[in-house]
């Protein structure tokens, strides 16, 4: 008994595949450095605490409103710094995984991030 092997559409169809690979990981690049150049703000606190961040997770800048300053309760400001930095990663994280999703069709490229 022979076994048939189906024909994948030969040298040409690798080809395209090829052709799509690189132009996908060209977009990806592309895309890659935009993000990094974006920023994303995020508060906390009823907008008391406002931190900013860089496509690259950087914090580029850190708003407290005065009334959040209470000398008896650093903890409660220490909390609204993290809680806004936090978010403002996360958000930059999200963009990132949703638009690169885009790209590769929601194939899971771990490291690429």
């Amino acid at each position: 008994m022979k076994v048939r092997i189906p024909n994948s559409g030969g040298p040409g169809n690798m080809n395209q595949m090829l052709k799509q690979a690189q132009k996908m990981q060209e977009d990806m690049a592309a895309l890659q450095a935009d993000l990094e150049q974006r920023e994303f703000t995020a508060s906390s606190g009823g907008g008391l605490v406002a931190v900013t961040v860089s496509g690259k997770h950087e914090i580029k800048s850190i708003s407290i409103k005065p009334e959040a300053v209470d000398p008896d309760d650093v903890e409660m400001l220490e909390d609204l710094i993290t809680v806004a930095v936090n978010e403002a990663i996360s958000n930059a994280v999200k963009t990132s995984e949703e638009e690169m999703g885009a790209i590769t069709g929601g194939l899971n490229m771990p490291g690429l991030l």
